[in-house]
């Protein structure tokens, strides 16, 4: 197997579960020593174990994304672990619950701090690593919610997420801009992702094990309106963000790529 990331050091936030630890394994399939960033010690640790027994290289690291001085904090003891750092993929992330306008001012604190935020700092912090590294490739977490708008009776019918969700998502389509157009010279690509109807722990009823593979929350939305029918799964989004990293997508940067089944319902 021709390992594509040989000799890369890759950081995966929110790479505890989910699309997360889906990509943390590629990764590591693909020849990069991943760093695993979360927040839960437990899982961070099963993933970084699991990793090291399929013979990939993986170490986690603890942090909180949405606070700065730990994230500053644990982007150095990723440099100090293995040098270079050539990849980031800012995964970690949240929902909530709640519609406008009775969606709470800390529930919308939260989720623009643990987004767009987390997304930030992170960045800001990983730059001067990768910079001094030659170059790298940042691949952003966005979300369908960034670009799908609904009307009253699709809102009725299916629900939606908070307000705050799509807003942190569409802050996070303008940050990939801005920071591609800082990175064109210094060999910094940076690109964005919006996942659909993805069956991760977090938006799955049930559990994705089931019988019959658990259902998205969102399902019946998602079912109406995608050209290829059937859920995605952690393991398609990590397949476009191994893409988005390695040299096979060297001519490509600043962009914002659907990864949904084909979503015909879009703004």
């Amino acid at each position: 197997m021709i390992k594509i990331l040989e000799n890369k050091v890759a950081i995966v936030t929110g790479g505890n579960s989910g699309i997360g630890e889906a990509t943390a394994h590629l990764l590591a399939e693909n020849g990069a020593k991943v760093i695993i960033m979360a927040r839960r010690e437990d899982e961070g640790k099963r993933v970084e174990s699991s990793i090291k027994k399929e013979g990939g290289e993986a170490t986690y690291i603890q942090c909180d994304v949405g606070n700065e001085s730990i994230v500053n904090s644990a982007i150095s003891k990723a440099a100090d672990v293995y040098g270079d750092i050539h990849i980031l993929f800012n995964n970690a992330g949240h929902g909530a619950a709640g519609d406008f306008p009775e969606s709470t001012t800390e529930d919308w604190n939260a989720v623009i701090n643990d987004n767009l935020n987390g997304t930030f700092f992170v960045s800001r912090a990983v730059w001067p690593f990768m910079v001094n590294s030659g170059g790298g490739a940042i691949v952003n977490m966005s979300s369908l919610a960034a670009q799908r708008g609904f009307s009253p009776k699709m809102k009725e019918v299916f629900g939606t997420t908070a307000p705050s969700y799509y807003v942190a998502k569409a802050g996070i389509d303008a940050l990939t801009r801005y920071m591609a157009g800082v990175g064109g010279d210094k060999n910094i690509r940076v690109n964005c992702i919006r996942p659909g109807q993805i069956m991760t722990p977090g938006a799955t009823r049930g559990t994705i094990n089931d019988a019959d593979g658990g259902h998205h929350v969102f399902e019946s939305m998602f079912d109406l309106t995608q050209i290829i029918s059937g859920p995605g799964y952690p393991k398609d989004v990590a397949n476009l963000v191994l893409f988005l990293v390695s040299d096979q997508s060297r001519f490509i940067t600043s962009e914002i790529i659907n990864i949904d089944g084909g979503v015909a319902a879009k703004i």
